[in-house]
């Protein structure tokens, strides 16, 4: 059953990559996975479920990873840094497209947008978490780390939007050094301490 579940999970994330989450429908995902539309229904019974637990599924995969780098042993510093360059649009983090596309369902669907909250609530807390162990430890004296979080997130959050919706319009190297400046300003350091924590 749990089996199942996923495979339906992984089809709809797959859809929705490929037609969008306003275009994508049951039978789509059906279809994929050769079954019925009632054994999709059986399992989430609306679209719009079907859509918000496949976000939170394919957001986990994510917030493994992100807690993951934060929970190495080494200094907040560093830790951040590397959070912030896989969680970039320049960096490895998969599914920008995913994302965006959830954002926009989420005006209109209430389902969606609970989940896409909710996902959101945890990369901000997190990246709080190691902030405020940073300020604690000395390392560097952001006056506000939940604040610093969500700055730092927008950020990222809107040059993933540039970056994948607009080809061209500027270039993975400056979005990374943005990203890099913002970190800094954030915490209150040099620029050159983040290259310092990379070694």
């Amino acid at each position: 059953m749990a089996e199942r579940r996923e495979e339906l999970l992984r089809a709809a994330i797959e859809q929705i990559e490929a037609r969008g989450v306003s275009a994508v429908r049951i039978a789509d995902v059906a279809s994929a996975l050769g079954v019925s539309n009632a054994l999709v229904l059986y399992h989430f019974s609306t679209k719009e479920k079907l859509v918000a637990a496949a976000f939170a599924y394919a957001a986990e995969d994510d917030l493994a990873q992100l807690r993951k780098l934060l929970g190495r042993r080494t200094t907040a510093l560093r830790r951040l840094r590397t959070a912030v360059r896989w969680y970039a649009p320049t960096g490895q983090a998969k599914g920008w497209r995913l994302w965006i596309e959830g954002w926009a369902a989420a005006l209109r669907e209430p389902a969606l947008r609970e989940v896409t909250q909710a996902l959101d609530k945890r990369w901000k807390a997190a990246i709080t978490e190691v902030i405020a162990e940073g300020v604690a430890a000395g390392e560097f004296p952001c006056p506000d780390p939940e604040a610093a979080a969500l700055r730092l997130t927008a950020l990222l959050d809107g040059l993933a939007v540039q970056l994948t919706s607009y080809q061209g319009a500027l270039s993975r190297a400056r979005a990374q050094e943005w990203a890099d400046e913002a970190l800094a300003r954030e915490l209150g350091i040099e620029r050159e301490a983040l290259t310092a924590a990379a070694r």
